[in-house]
Order: structure tokens, then sequence, then C-alpha cells
């Protein structure tokens, strides 16, 4: 007798996971399926979406397996979805219902571990619903309720949060109101005492003062643009999922570096979730997606045709489909690190509930295309560089980039996403998520972008951010008491330094330059005999003073910091260049009145040279 027959029979491999066991018998090759099984237990996810995310096998093969499976009609052409079908609430539950007489109650676009539980026997109860795969359901629905989407995207804020969106309410009264408030106020200053006059002069020139010291101040915070060892790395398994989305259009120049920048991402396949969220008639965008062949963790998304035409709309049809616990949005021109998202999801984990937001650094990689693109370049360094990595560390409000800005997903959901009308959305949530009590954190981690190279182009988008900065500061100014009860002192100077006070310091900033130089560079300053008599200029020459210093010294240190010594020289420059933003500032409160939620497109993919080689230069045509 042979000794192995006391050692019983071998084990085998292990049994597949429910979720594709079944595809076994619907001939499906076992070899694969064991892949795509072993693939879930390295990412900690479940079989299906390690199969159908890997790009193993194609979502209609499927779902039509998984329908035959429980023996249930598969939808493969139209959905006749009834009257209870909503958004977004049936694609959250990957399940609608449909018309009477349609053979089945109700359709599933089931996910995941929800497979494995029909196939267990935990169905709805009644007749089987007829399955179809959850990009049927997603077009089925889109198609049949595009109105309903459309409002979707552009109300929720103001319909759950009106205190919180800058709304359609009239502009008129309110401006009106504000000029009479100020022509009082001038009125009123004139006929005020020499000594209150005084006080309230030097009052203002303080608190100016105070302003100018958050970006002085950031100098002095150490701010590494490499990132940090990890000592203890998360695995795979510990990971969790990402949603990408790039809201996209009139891009088509840009989609092949852009698709084949965010399939370098170093992180576990079956945890991405890329979707690609462009207009429905943007053709030229649609086709340039087309003529690519998107691996399987790629979505495209086409938003129904709506008012506003703006990103943030566009993010809000998006957002309810978004499958990650973290999600970080990018632009069209952008080429992310490749190990952003794990670093992102490390910091993440272990930071506190409170760090809802992590914002990356924003890099110009095309200084040398013309010298409005070299002074966008040391602007960037001086911001991204040096002045939010100390916001990050003071635990201070911060207006967040609008790209690269990390989030966790229920977070953003709780403050319903973004204002669908305000134009700079990226500033407006920075400031929704101080009031709601989160803190934004710095992410030492690069994304390449592509600036304006043309004057006209570079205003065209700098007047839609300052509209966007008067949009949030009237947004959150309505109630003043409110936002200063829920930011407190220290976190309210700071953000009316940044939003209405970067409006604001834009708008003087030619004649108060002006004025100074004269004052200080060709009248004699005068001296009176009384110290308090002199206040008032010294504290206008301290003023003037910081003010220069924080034009001045942030870009160059972000350079020093970005090893970019070649650039250095041209930081001078920049006073020169914040008269144009001046003029920027001026065009943005005309358009605000006129048009406050028109979008200024802005066109990429235009650099003539690259800093890194990651931007491919245009091609001259023949």
């Amino acid at each position: 007798m042979s000794f192995l027959r006391f050692l019983g029979p071998s084990p085998g491999p292990p049994a597949l996971p429910p979720e594709i066991a079944f595809l076994a018998d619907a001939g499906v090759d076992p070899e694969l399926l064991r892949r795509a099984a072993d693939l879930a237990e390295a990412s900690g996810t479940d079989a299906a979406t390690a199969l159908l995310r890997a790009g193993l096998m194609d979502e209609e093969p499927y779902y039509r397996a998984l329908a035959q499976a429980l023996e249930a009609e598969y939808l493969d052409g139209p959905i006749p979805l009834g009257m209870g079908a909503r958004f977004p609430d049936s694609l959250s539950l990957g399940m609608a219902p449909l018309v009477l007489g349609a053979g089945a109650p109700a359709v599933l676009a089931p996910r995941g571990r929800q497979i494995a539980e029909l196939l267990a026997g935990r169905s709805p109860r009644g007749r089987m619903p007829a399955v179809t795969s959850p990009t049927r359901l997603r077009a089925a629905l889109f198609a049949a309720m595009p109105k309903a989407i459309a409002e979707y995207a552009a109300d929720d804020l103001e319909a759950k949060a009106p205190g919180w969106a800058f709304g359609t309410r009239p502009l008129g009264p309110g401006l009106a109101l504000a000029a009479l408030i100020a022509c009082a106020g001038t009125l009123a200053f004139e006929a005020l005492p020499p000594i209150l006059a005084l006080i309230l002069v030097v009052a203002a020139q303080t608190l100016f003062l105070a302003m100018a010291m958050f970006r002085v101040g950031a100098l002095f915070i150490p701010s590494p643009t490499v990132p940090p060892p990890v000592v203890a790395p998360l695995n795979d398994r510990d990971l969790p999922t990402y949603t990408v989305l790039v809201a996209l259009y009139r891009e088509a120049r840009v989609v092949p570096r852009l698709v084949s920048a965010l399939a370098r991402f170093d992180y576990p396949l079956a945890k991405l979730d890329l979707k690609f969220v462009v207009e429905a008639d943007d053709a030229g965008t649609i086709a340039a997606l087309a003529r690519i062949p998107l691996p399987a963790r790629f979505e495209v998304i086409a938003v129904p045709d709506g008012r506003p035409r703006t990103k943030p709309r566009a993010l809000n049809v998006a957002l309810p489909l978004a499958r990650g616990e973290l999600l970080v949005v990018y632009d069209a021109e952008d080429v992310p690190n490749p190990g952003q998202l794990r670093l992102a999801a490390e910091i993440f984990a272990r930071a506190p509930a409170s760090t809802a937001c992590l914002q990356g650094r924003l890099v110009i990689d095309n200084p040398e295309d013309s010298w409005i693109a070299r002074c966008f370049a040391l602007e960037y360094a001086g911001l991204f560089d040096v002045l939010n990595p100390a916001l990050a560390h003071w635990h201070l409000p911060m207006p967040l980039g609008g790209t690269s800005m990390h989030v966790r997903t229920a977070v953003l959901r709780e403050l319903h996403g973004w204002d669908a009308r305000n134009v700079t959305e990226d500033a407006d949530l920075g400031m929704r998520l101080a009031c709601a009590g989160y803190h934004v954190g710095d992410l030492p981690s690069a994304t390449i972008e592509e600036a304006p190279i043309v004057l006209r182009a570079w205003l065209h988008q700098r007047v839609r951010w300052m509209k966007g900065f008067l949009q949030t500061t009237v947004t959150h100014g309505r109630n003043p008491i409110e936002t200063y009860r829920r930011l407190g002192r220290l976190d309210t100077l700071c953000a009316a330094t940044l939003i209405p006070g970067a409006v604001a310091s834009a708008l003087v900033y030619p004649v108060f330059l002006v004025w100074a130089c004269a004052d200080f560079l060709l009248f004699e300053i005068p001296v009176a005999p009384e110290f308090w008599r002199n206040l008032p200029i010294g504290v206008a020459i301290t003023l003037f003073l910081s003010g220069i210093t924080a034009l001045i010294l942030p870009p160059a240190l972000g350079c020093i910091r970005r090893g970019w010594w070649d650039l250095l020289w041209f930081v001078p420059v920049m006073p020169f260049y914040f008269a144009l933003v001046s003029v920027a500032a001026w065009l943005a409160v005309i358009e605000f009145v006129r048009a406050p939620s028109q979008w200024n497109k802005t066109e990429h993919g235009l650099s003539r040279t690259s800093r890194s080689g990651v931007l491919r230069p245009r091609r001259p045509a023949a």
C-alpha cells in the first residue's frame, strides 16, 4: 500500500470567488479567472472588479453571462425605464424600475460584492429583475432624463445649501447698495474730526499690513519639493479605490498626451476609476477619445446640455458616479507624477479625519515660450511651493488650485459638490471646506502644467479667476457674521486676504504703486514734531516695503526650491506683471456685472517648449 494514500487527496487550487466562478460554466478560460482571483487577493478587491478593471474581460460578455447564471433576461438594447427612475439614486443603487409590461419589474446593474449576493440568492423580492451592464444603465438614464440631470448638476448645491451657493439671484440691488455705502462712507470720512480720521487710516493700514504678513510669513516655513520617505508604505490591499475626474471641453489636441499620462499611475488597476467628463455636443473631443483604445479602467461620461456651461457643472454630473473613497480632479493639460495617487492615499491614511483635502504642487513647464509664460511660472512657484504649503502648515483656509486637488469623496458629497455657477469653483470649495471645519493639507508631488503663451489668452484666463474670486466673496459675504463664527478671527482674516483682498489689492495696485514711488522717491517725506502724526507715513512705508517683499520673495524662493536658477534673474519683473493682474481685475468687475457665470475657455496644447520634456512641443504646420 502506498504511503501517499494515508495523506488523503491533494487539496487542489482554491475555489474561485462566487462573483466570477459562474464564468467557468460559460466557457471562460479557468486560467484567466484564476489570474483575476489572484489580482483581487493582491489588491484587496472583489474578483469581478479585478476582472473588469484590469481588462481581463469586457463588461458586456460578463454581464450577459451573469444574466444567464441568474436565469434573468439580459437587456442589450433600449431600456424602457419607468417613472421611478431617478438620477443619481438609480445609478448609486445599480437598479432602476422598468415600465409596466416590460417583462421584468426592474433592471439591475450590480457591481462588486452585490454580484456575489445575487448569486447567493439574496435578490430583490418578487419577480427576478432583468440584468444589464452599468454602462448601459447609465446611458439609458442619461438618454431618458437629460434635463433632470442637467438641473441636478446646476442646482443641487443651491437647493440643499443655499447659503453656500452663488445662486441665480440678481446682482443689481446688492451692487447698488454697495455703491451707496461706499459713497456714504467717503462722505462721512471727509466730515470726521482729524484725529478720528487719522485713527481710521492707521487701522486700515494695519489691517492691510496684517494681510501682507501671510505671504511674508510663508517665507519662513520649510517646504520640501521632494516627497518625504514613507516609513511604512501602504500595501496594495490597504489602498483605497481612487476616482480621477478630468473635465474636457474642446481639448482634442491634448487627449493623447492626457491618456498616456493617466495610464502611468503607480496604483492597483482594480482600484482605479478614471473618468473623462465631456460635453455631449463636443464632437471633437469625443472623437479624439474614441480613436484611442482606452483601458477598462477609463470611462467617458457625456454631460447633457445645460446652463451654465462650466467645469463645476460637468464635475457635478460625474460626482455621484465616483466609486472611489478618494477623488482627484485634473485639467486637460496636466501630467501628474505617476506616484501622486499612492502618496496622497498614504498621507490621507495617516492624517486626521479633519484633513479632508490635499493640494498638489502645480509646476509650469513651458516658461521659455514667452515672457508671460515665464512670469506665470514664477507666480506658480511662489504660490504652490511657498504660500500654499505654509497655509497648510498653519491650518488656514486655502483657495484650492482646481487641479491636483485630492479630496475625501464622502466630504465632497457632504458639501454637495461644486458650485456650478462659480467660475473658480476651486477657491469656493476651499472656503466651504474651511467653513465646515475641515483642513487642506500639502501634497509635495508635482503636476506638470502648461501656461498661456500670449497675453490675450493669459488675460482671458485671469479675468475668469478674478471674477470667480468676486463670486466667492459675494457668496460667503452675504452673511458675514455666520462666516466669521464658523472660521474664527485668524481664519477670517486669512480668507479675506486671499479672496476679496486679492481682488481689492489688484484693483488699486497701479494707483498706489505710482503714488508710493512718487512720494518716497521723488518728494521729501514730511516729518511732523509729534509721533502720532508721523504714524500714517511710517505704516505706509512699512506696508509698501512688505507689499513689494510679498510680490518678489515668494517667487524667488519658489525658484530656489525648484532649482530654477536660470529664472531668478526674471523675478524683478514681477511688480510689472502684477500691473497686468490689475487690468484683469478691472475687466473682471465689468464681466461680473454683465455675465457673472460666463466661463472663459483656455486653449491647451499650444506649448512650444517643455522644461521637463513631458509636454511634447506642438509640431509646426507643414
